[in-house]
């Protein structure tokens, strides 16, 4: 097909023709659940919902059979992607969550919400939101998922995601911040390059290129067509009135030196301080890195230190 035929091109994430052909071009690839040899962490796929269509892949540390008395802290994953590419199946997400998994001791639920644009925004948050339900579902030790009864400290949540999977983040900690969870306690977040934007340019941005600044409102409008646009509050959370609200004590926001969403990460440390929240929030910046660098090289130096960070929030 050529160029004229192409209504949407987000390239190099997915391309959307006028005969309504999605063509992904990442993010497809899947790799079954297994027990890791090296590390003997354990990863089983679970249905959350039927209709919609909702699941999730859980991961358990090796601690679990050594000590299966001890509960363990949870963490909810959110892959990133645009909204509209990957899954907690896709190689580099079963491998990263895996990771974090063995080296902070947790329990994570990486989330599989469904994606744009054949579904698009709110369904990925609704879908969020109901994996966070069915969590919680478990907090009696009485829910449908052996593991998470067994093994998952529902007082000690952890809610983290990159990029799109960040925005989703922050969005479900309002949300849980708002209406509250029974039986459930958010302790932290962890936002990395999270995809959050606006109109007003914040911090180098005024030097960002026009189609940078148009492929990030693009994909927005894009992802979430009945949206107002770069400063509805799902996507800039300086316009959300209920910032105050996040439902947690503790903030980590990743971002990456030559990431065109870099100064957003800062923006939003420096909104939620004067929002009337009274948690505590810190920012790390990985130097010479882009967007999502840990995902594309998970040993180099810069990723190792940024998964050692998340590791020490987590515990």
């Amino acid at each position: 097909m050529s160029n004229e035929d192409l209504a949407h091109d987000f390239s190099p994430m997915i391309k959307v023709y006028k005969d309504g052909r999605v063509e992904r071009l990442a993010g497809t690839d899947r790799v079954p659940p297994s027990t890791n040899p090296e590390n003997g962490v354990q990863s089983k796929d679970v249905v959350i919902s039927q209709e919609p269509a909702i699941s999730a892949r859980i991961f358990i540390p090796k601690t679990t059979t050594d000590s299966p008395q001890t509960k363990l802290p949870l963490l909810i994953y959110f892959h990133g992607g645009g909204f509209s590419i990957e899954s907690p199946f896709s190689p580099a997400y079963h491998s990263y969550v895996n990771t974090l998994v063995s080296e902070a001791n947790v329990v994570a639920v990486s989330v599989d919400y469904r994606l744009v644009p054949e579904h698009p925004l709110p369904a990925a948050y609704d879908d969020s939101w109901a994996a966070i339900k069915w969590v919680a579902s478990h907090f009696d030790g009485n829910g449908s998922e052996d593991w998470l009864n067994r093994f998952a400290d529902l007082q000690r949540v952890f809610f983290a995601g990159d990029s799109a999977g960040a925005n989703i983040t922050h969005n479900m900690a309002v949300k849980l911040g708002c209406e509250g969870l029974v039986g459930v306690k958010l302790v932290g977040i962890v936002l990395v390059h999270p995809f959050f934007w606006g109109t007003e340019p914040v911090g180098a941005e005024i030097t960002t290129p026009a189609a940078t600044k148009e492929y990030m409102a693009g994909v927005w409008r894009f992802a979430c067509p009945s949206t107002c646009g770069s400063d509805d509050p799902l996507i800039n959370p300086a316009k959300d009135p209920k910032l105050g609200k996040l439902g947690c004590e503790k903030v980590l926001v990743c971002v990456a030196e030559k990431d065109g969403l870099k100064d957003r990460g800062w923006h939003y440390s420096e909104i939620l301080k004067k929002s009337g929240w009274n948690g505590a929030v810190e920012v790390v910046e990985a130097k010479g890195e882009d967007h999502v660098f840990h995902l594309f090289n998970p040993i180099c130096d810069n990723a190792v230190a940024l998964k050692k960070k998340i590791v020490s929030f987590l515990n």
